[in-house]
Parts: structure tokens; sequence; C-alpha cells
């Protein structure tokens, strides 16, 4: 098979087949984003954006992958990712959020 894995929004490296993985609503569902747009990402990636933002950030000012791309400590997380393999999982450690 010659499928091409798509590519993760958030971090850019392909998401293999069989990897963890998960669709982020770029507007939280509880903040009026039910039914809307959703966008396939690594699971660790998901995971990194909501212990960083809150879902009324995400709603109000990180609702674009380019938004996210931007915030500081996704910029910090997406340059470590990204000396991973597109394969690689861990375990995202609780809320690190401070608020």
């Amino acid at each position: 098979m010659d499928d091409i894995a798509p590519i993760c929004p958030l971090c850019l490296r392909p998401i293999p087949a069989g990897v963890p993985q998960s669709r982020h609503h770029l507007i939280p569902r509880l903040r009026g984003g039910k039914g809307g747009e959703t966008v396939l990402l690594h699971q660790i990636c998901h995971n990194e954006i909501h212990v960083s933002l809150s879902e009324t950030e995400l709603a109000r000012s990180y609702n674009t992958p380019e938004a996210l791309r931007v915030h500081p400590r996704l910029e910090k997380f997406i340059r470590w990712v990204a000396k991973r393999p597109p394969d690689f999982k861990s375990k995202t450690p609780g809320r690190r959020r401070g608020r």
C-alpha cells in the first residue's frame, strides 16, 4: 500500500497508521464548537494543547493550527517533539497549566 500518512497540523510531522491520534475541535465543543471543524493530531500533540490552554483560550485566541503553533509553550513543545520520530509516544504528565 502506498497510502500517504496525514500530516499533524501542530507539529507538521506525518501521523503513521497505528500511532495514537485524535481529532481536536478547533473551537471546543463546550464553547460553541460542537459540530465544528476538527483536525487530526498525534495524541501527544492533542494532549499538549489541552494541558497548555484552557477551553476559553482555545475558543477565543487559539482556534486555528497557525495560532496554536505560535503559542509560546506549544512552540517549545513543537521544537522538542520535532526531534522525535513520527511514531513517538509519551505519556503527558498531569495538568501543568497554572491558573
